[in-house]
């Protein structure tokens, strides 16, 4: 069952919707003085915990690539790069992958667990591109590969690399036809999620809806696989469908929580069908009773929290922690008309869940969550 996200639900976000805290200088912590970074996520245990590395630290991953004086540039360099975090601070660790081995021309976002069986690292990853191509394309693959994990926490000895969700073009539009950021189609950002119910596995990704005659045809899509063999993927319809409303419902994950099913998305205002209505740039979802639906928007409208309107763009790409922690990166902080791209580790703020309403404990931008 494929539930829609309408615009009934957007047109009835109130003026001043709930939004976390302003960042300022003081939350500008750079996490690498060479690179600017985006997407993150930790290395979790296949209940959705971070791993702990020998000390006490998390191990996270998180897009990254040089400094552009035109932060989009970045998109066309990304790789998957490595960081401790331990005590609120985060340690480079370089890149994931070594260089050559990921199929595409770069690397998108994804997730990564801790395979209990073997003591590796699986790493789900979108390969944006073609390796060697002459000119970035916007093809995205969605990939699995595994690693050892040292006691540093570094990834050695990669392998088994394999295309984890082919295409379905019945299901989900191709991505091949080009396109700009914010306008391209989505086929992208795998997120691994075991079902405590039953203990089949998941991969919830981004995609777009096939045969749709809108350009804005943003869905959340799922593979699954059984509880004994969880390397046997098969696609699945989409879980929730914008068609018509927004183009793209990025990074989508799910936490399972006080019995329920949540299901996360970001996306950004410049997405939503310009014809309206509009939503702001924010953290959106949706709760079930059952993976399998049907799904109700979070406070009737989808929208957990935005960004506050003095800096619609300051933070993105939000992902909730099992522990209702959330991440991201700050964005273009400040507000104002001049690009001002963080490219860092923005202070996580926290959630509370309450059936299906959900909000922001404090509004505090500081709030830190030791890793």
């Amino acid at each position: 069952m494929t539930t829609s996200w309408t615009a009934t639900h957007v047109a009835a976000i109130p003026a001043d919707p709930p939004a976390i805290a302003p960042i300022t200088e003081r939350h500008l912590a750079q996490a690498s003085a060479d690179l600017g970074l985006w997407d993150a996520w930790p290395v979790q245990m296949r209940d959705g915990t971070p791993i702990l590395l020998k000390g006490g630290a998390e191990l996270w991953m998180a897009l990254a690539a040089p400094r552009f004086s035109d932060p989009d540039m970045r998109h066309g360099q990304a790789r998957i790069h490595l960081f401790r975090h331990q005590g609120g601070r985060w340690i480079p660790l370089g890149p994931a992958m070594p260089d050559g081995f990921s199929p595409g021309s770069r690397e998108w976002s994804g997730s990564a667990l801790l395979d209990e069986s073997s003591g590796d690292v699986i790493l789900y990853f979108t390969a944006a591109g073609r390796r060697g191509e002459g000119v970035p394309t916007f093809e995205q693959r969605m990939f699995s590969a595994r690693a050892r994990l040292t006691d540093e926490g570094k990834l050695v000895d990669w392998d088994d690399l394999r295309e984890v969700i082919p295409p379905n073009p019945s299901l989900y539009m191709p991505t091949t036809a080009g396109g700009a950021i914010g306008t391209i189609k989505a086929f992208r950002d795998p997120a691994y999620f075991r079902d405590p119910a039953d203990g089949r596995h998941h991969l919830f990704f981004a995609g777009s809806l096939a045969g749709s005659s809108s350009a804005f045809n943003g869905v959340v899509g799922i593979a699954s696989a059984p509880a004994d063999r969880p390397g046997e993927w098969t696609i699945g319809p989409p879980l929730i469908s914008a068609d018509g409303l927004n183009n793209e419902l990025e990074r989508p994950h799910v936490v399972h929580h006080d019995g329920r099913y949540y299901l996360f998305w970001s996306t950004q205002a410049h997405v939503f069908d310009p014809a309206g209505p509009i939503g702001p740039t924010g953290l959106y979802g949706m709760v079930a009773d059952a993976l399998a639906g049907p799904w109700r928007p979070l406070n009737g409208t989808g929208l957990v929290f935005a960004n506050p309107a003095a800096a619609p763009a300051q933070s993105y790409s939000w992902m909730v922690l099992p522990d209702l922690s959330v991440t991201s990166f700050i964005d273009n902080w400040g507000g104002g008309q001049d690009r001002r791209f963080g490219g860092t580790f923005a202070p996580f703020v926290r959630l509370w869940i309450d059936g299906d309403a959900a909000g922001v404990v404090a509004l505090d931008a500081c709030a830190k969550r030791q890793g």
